[in-house]
């Protein structure tokens, strides 16, 4: 079993307890899970592998109407629809206004400098350019091929991550059960940072690991009907603006 989603499902156990899944989508982009107390989240569809059969499709149905205490026992499925699904009801329970939250700019909270070798795995766009200027050195890793220089492929990121100082890592790799051998070979970095609107928004899940991460970045919805629709109809992040708040913690 994956180490980090086993610690995620017993972070949330306890609040799972007291919840009921009201509604699920899964959609084209993402997935969104709605607890009976208007919270949802959301976590990234993985659709290429699930229609190509990675996924057994064998998971009881319906998930909505279930307790949510039954939905986040998924997290650790090997069903990757589950697991998606799962992952989504724990980021509803987590994903909330509370204390240590923080708005803006996640790279002003990692606050890379110029002798900084930064490893990327998933190709954020918007990041790309500023750290290019800021640091002595960008590798990205991405799965879907991007055209763009210093952009390698995705099972290159546990051989060269350990070259790195920083390590910004997409939480999508907490589904597809990758994020374990990547913060192990993030373990020297000085600085890592797991972003994404995949993101448990709760540094103590991490804590267990024994490799320290330093901010999680992601989003808390505030309009969880619109998500709801936004990602009924196979819309991403864009389609999300106005819909969610984007946040930030960071180990003290």
């Amino acid at each position: 079993m994956d180490r980090v989603l086993g610690l995620l499902k017993e972070q949330v156990r306890e609040a799972a307890q007291q919840r009921t899944v009201t509604d699920v989508r899964i959609g084209l982009t993402y997935t969104a899970v709605l607890l009976d107390n208007g919270s949802a989240g959301v976590a990234y569809t993985f659709r290429r592998e699930i229609l190509s059969g990675c996924c057994s499709l064998q998971t009881d149905r319906p998930f909505a109407g279930k307790q949510a205490a039954e939905i986040i026992e998924h997290i650790t499925s090997q069903d990757l629809l589950a697991r998606t699904v799962g992952i989504a009801a724990a980021n509803a329970l987590i994903n909330q206004e509370k204390q240590g939250l923080t708005t803006g700019d996640m790279l002003e909270l990692l606050q890379p400098g110029p002798q900084d070798v930064v490893g990327m795995v998933g190709y954020f766009g918007p990041l790309v350019p500023v750290l290019q200027e800021k640091t002595k050195k960008l590798y990205v890793f991405e799965k879907t091929p991007v055209t763009a220089e210093e952009v390698f492929p995705e099972e290159q990121a546990v051989e060269m991550l350990p070259r790195c100082s920083t390590a910004i890592i997409t939480s999508t790799t907490l589904i597809n059960q990758t994020l374990d051998s990547l913060l192990e070979a993030s373990a020297n970095c000085a600085k890592i940072a797991l972003v994404g609107p995949s993101t448990p928004l709760d540094l103590a899940v991490f804590e267990p690991l024994g490799v320290q991460v330093h901010i999680v970045s992601g989003v808390i919805i505030t309009n969880p009907q619109a998500i709801l629709q936004v990602v009924s109809e196979g819309g991403g992040m864009r389609r999300f603006k106005g819909h969610i708040k984007k946040v930030n913690m960071k180990a003290a």
